[in-house]
């Protein structure tokens, strides 16, 4: 379990496979190994993840947690590992960071994967009802300490209602998964939504010029799909991949084939325009 001092923090993260090197930011109150699921799908690159400041094995410093402080964490440890440029692939939360990543330091970013996220902004984005935001607090924050009554709570965030419903295992899959993983402080939540809501991209996002896929559910209820079309919007050069039928995590329904789509753009010699829908 390696930490390494990243700027003005020690930050824990690990390394797994070999290829071209590919930075995976996880979300909201998730530490890195919440990637270990999609690893196999991703075998052809080096993947590096890490824990968040606030989250798994990393510092947890007092004050808020903004964005643009963790999209600084993420080009530092890039610099103390001795990586110049890697490809990026970041989700919900963290692919606000992956925003603010090659907004701050394009010259570390060669590909970015935008996956379920948005560009801040308040009313240049789509939030979600107000009742789903208390909800992903009340969850996260007791994740912990009552993993069953937590995932009562967060499960319909995560997944539409007939996904849950066809697939009766995720439920005892999710409390294995969770129960291997650090746990994060309840104050973490606070520290990094007050960031959260802060972040602003929307004005700066035509200055990114490197390759760009977004990727959505289209029945996302914690981050809405209109998301990921403003973020089209602003990027000229990005492709849209829209999921039909699927909520929050995209690729539960068909990792497979999902990751296949992402991995081709990855592994693609250069980036170009597709909208694809299914």
């Amino acid at each position: 379990m390696p930490t390494i001092k990243a700027g003005s923090i020690n930050i824990h993260y690990e390394i797994a496979g070999k290829g071209e090197p590919l930075l995976l930011i996880m979300g909201f109150m998730e530490p890195g190994a919440a990637w270990l699921p999609l690893l196999p799908l991703l075998s052809m690159f080096q993947c590096i993840y890490f824990d968040n400041r606030g989250t798994g094995l990393s510092d947890k410093p007092e004050g808020i947690y903004t964005i643009e402080q963790m999209a600084d964490d993420a080009g530092n440890l890039l610099n103390a590992l001795g990586l110049t440029k890697v490809k990026v692939f970041g989700v919900s939360m963290g692919g606000m960071i992956a925003q603010e990543l090659v907004l701050r330091h394009p010259e570390q970013v060669e590909k970015v994967v935008l996956g379920c996220t948005m560009p801040g902004g308040g009313t240049h984005s789509r939030m979600p009802q107000p009742e789903i935001g208390q909800k992903l607090m009340e969850g996260t924050k007791i994740a912990a300490l009552d993993p069953d009554k937590a995932l009562d709570i967060l499960m319909p965030l995560l997944y539409t209602e007939d996904f849950v419903r066809t697939h009766p295992e995720i439920r005892a899959l999710m409390i294995e998964q969770r129960s291997m993983l650090p746990p994060t402080p309840p104050e973490t939540a606070d520290r990094t939504m007050a960031g959260l809501v802060a972040f602003n991209a929307y004005d700066r996002l035509p200055q990114i010029k490197c390759a760009v896929m977004i990727v959505h559910g289209d029945q996302d209820v914690l981050i809405p799909v209109e998301n990921a079309h403003i973020i089209k919007d602003r990027i000229e050069q990005a492709e849209l991949y829209i999921i039909p039928d699927v909520g929050h995590l995209f690729w539960a329904p068909d990792p497979e084939r999902i990751l296949g789509r992402i991995v081709e753009f990855l592994g693609r010699s250069e980036g170009f325009a597709l909208d694809v829908k299914k």
